[in-house]
């Protein structure tokens, strides 16, 4: 025991102090939005919650910083597994917000529980598990037929179970990002993308009603002449974001955030009433940090010559930025409504305490760039 605190505070003395410090002013910046988001409701609840959420994160960043990498490859069929568990949660807890079922409301706890975001992080050690077993020959059909099952298998439990589309699509786009550095070969990008194109009119009647409605509104606004329907929304959030002009209407004072007419306007649409009381001052300030969290966690990668630390660091950094892009391109109407949180700004216990979770990864490959000689990756048997 005395040893694995060792560990820890090896860990914390090494670890990334800068990424941990641009993640704390970032998550202090989304309380203090969400504490203004959240003032016509005259309650304290979701401000304590995210700072509840903030701290738990932080005292895991230090603890995951401090897990031998090598270890954790070795438990892939274990993670595989409580993937599955984890998500089977929802069948008897399950809780529908927002028209997904991703929720679990366990009673013993005073937040719901977001499974797929905990289920993101060991899907990125998944992935750089199977990825270095192939490494030898990573464009092989079998490693590439072993990767993508793990993805189809998370998405279709996670699909069935949860209907949310916006998760599944963090797993595919950590999915391309990493097997791209990997040094997958191109030709495989080429057919998936003819498969996908192939499979479209196959994939498509899968999708809800409501989902495929608000996709195709973005091209035909003719759907929803009026604006009520799956434009409501997006029209409500542009015209939060662009009526702060410059510099904002000030903080607990946007018009329609301190009414709480914004929908969602501390989670999903937080960017739209950052906009309205901060400004576009204010928007552009926090993709700034949000932008040296993801390339702090490239700089990491790319610092290190070891090929699975590398391509977790830029597994963390894929799901970061695809989050970032889709929930802004929401906010700002380019992009289909599906319920995206905006990292460390937007209200989620689940999402902050995941966020550490994963960027202790990160600090424990900037503290450990390569393993030491007694900690060598053994490699899984190929299956």
């Amino acid at each position: 025991m005395q040893r694995y605190f060792q560990q820890i505070k090896e860990a914390i003395r090494k670890g990334d102090w800068v990424l941990l410090l641009l993640c704390m002013v970032t998550t202090a910046y989304g309380c203090l939005i969400i504490a203004s988001a959240t003032a016509y409701l005259d309650s304290l609840r979701y401000i304590i919650m995210q700072i509840v959420g903030a701290v738990i994160g932080i005292l895991l960043y230090a603890l995951v910083s401090s897990i031998n990498v090598e270890f954790i490859m070795e438990q892939r069929l274990w993670m595989v597994l409580f993937n599955m568990l984890f998500l089977a949660l929802l069948i008897p807890f399950g809780e529908t917000i927002g028209g997904n079922r991703s929720w679990v409301n366990l009673p013993i706890l005073p937040f719901n529980i977001q499974v797929a975001e905990v289920c993101k992080i060991t899907y990125i050690l998944i992935m750089a598990s199977i990825m270095t077993a192939y490494k030898e020959r990573i464009s092989s059909v079998k490693s590439v037929f072993t990767m993508a099952f793990h993805l189809l298998l998370l998405v279709g439990v996670n699909m069935v179970l949860s209907r949310d589309l916006g998760v599944s699509l963090i797993f595919v786009f950590i999915f391309i990002v990493m097997a791209y550095t990997g040094g997958v070969n191109y030709l495989w990008f080429i057919a998936a993308i003819v498969g996908v194109i192939v499979f479209f009119p196959f994939l498509w009647p899968l999708l809800g009603d409501y989902q495929q409605l608000r996709i195709m509104v973005l091209f035909d606004k003719s759907l929803d002449p009026t604006g009520t329907g799956p434009l409501w929304q997006a029209n409500l959030s542009l015209q939060s974001l662009t009526g702060g002009g410059m510099t904002g209407q000030g903080l607990f004072n946007g018009h329609r955030t301190q009414n709480g007419a914004l929908t969602g306007q501390h989670t999903d649409f937080i960017f739209s009433a950052l906009g309205e009381e901060l400004g576009f001052v204010g928007c552009v300030s926090v993709l700034i940090l949000l932008g040296l969290i993801i390339a702090r966690c490239v700089w990491v990668g790319m610092r290190s010559q070891d090929y699975t630390r590398r391509l977790i660091c830029f597994g963390a950094a894929a799901a970061l930025a695809f989050q970032t892009i889709i929930n802004v391109g929401m906010c700002t109407g380019i992009g289909p409504v599906i319920g995206l949180t905006l990292p460390f700004i937007s209200y989620g216990a689940t999402s902050v305490v995941s966020l550490y979770a994963m960027l202790g990864l990160v600090s424990g490959v900037f503290a450990r760039p390569a393993p030491a000689s007694h900690e060598l990756y053994i490699r899984p048997p190929l299956r």
